[in-house]
């Protein structure tokens, strides 16, 4: 929503599959950490074994973050540092407790029940509930994730709803850059 108001938009998700694309950098460092049994016969990244693998255990998953989150950091803030709109959205999923924080001005938490939580990630991803739950599991809880937000919008909430809140939270967005992106 905020994109459809013109605000630009940098999504770690995105930039994380970028840096597991064929031939990246990262591949080689995944490849010698986990073996050639996570990549499929192409050589591409298989998402799916290696949520497997590290969302069962937790060293392999710290391992995994070792790998990525330095690279996806730069990406991120090399993006954001040639934007020069009024305020970007960065979308950063584990933002709790990652060096990612200390990067950002202000904090936009999207919340929805665990319920929900639960039902999108196993649509989105295909996942079983037993693996889902082991995702979610591994993740900030929801009362940490509202602990650092200076805003929250509900995203179980009617979509008109939603919509307006949004558009007020860039109002206010826009308010409170005005002097301060130059």
């Amino acid at each position: 929503m905020f994109a459809d108001l013109g605000v630009p938009i940098i999504d770690t998700d995105i930039i994380a599959r970028e840096v597991v694309a064929k031939d990246a950098p990262a591949v080689a460092e995944i490849r010698h950490a986990f073996g050639d049994d996570v990549f499929d016969e192409e050589g591409v990244l298989d998402r799916r074994k290696m949520r497997k693998i590290v969302f069962s255990d937790e060293g392999k998953r710290r391992a995994l973050e070792t790998i990525l989150h330095p690279r996806i950091r730069e990406a991120t803030v090399a993006r954001a540092e040639a934007v020069t709109s009024p305020y970007i959205v960065i979308v950063v999923p584990l933002l709790v407790g990652s060096p990612m924080k200390e990067f950002m001005d202000r904090v936009l938490v999207v919340d929805c029940s665990e319920d929900v939580q639960l039902g999108r990630l196993m649509a989105r991803d295909g996942e079983t509930d037993e693996q889902a739950r082991r995702m979610i599991a591994v993740q900030a809880s929801r009362d940490d994730r509202l602990g650092i937000a200076d805003d929250v919008v509900l995203n179980d909430a009617d979509p008109d709803q939603t919509r307006t809140r949004i558009e007020a939270l860039h109002r206010s967005y826009l308010e409170l850059s005005k002097g301060y992106r130059q």
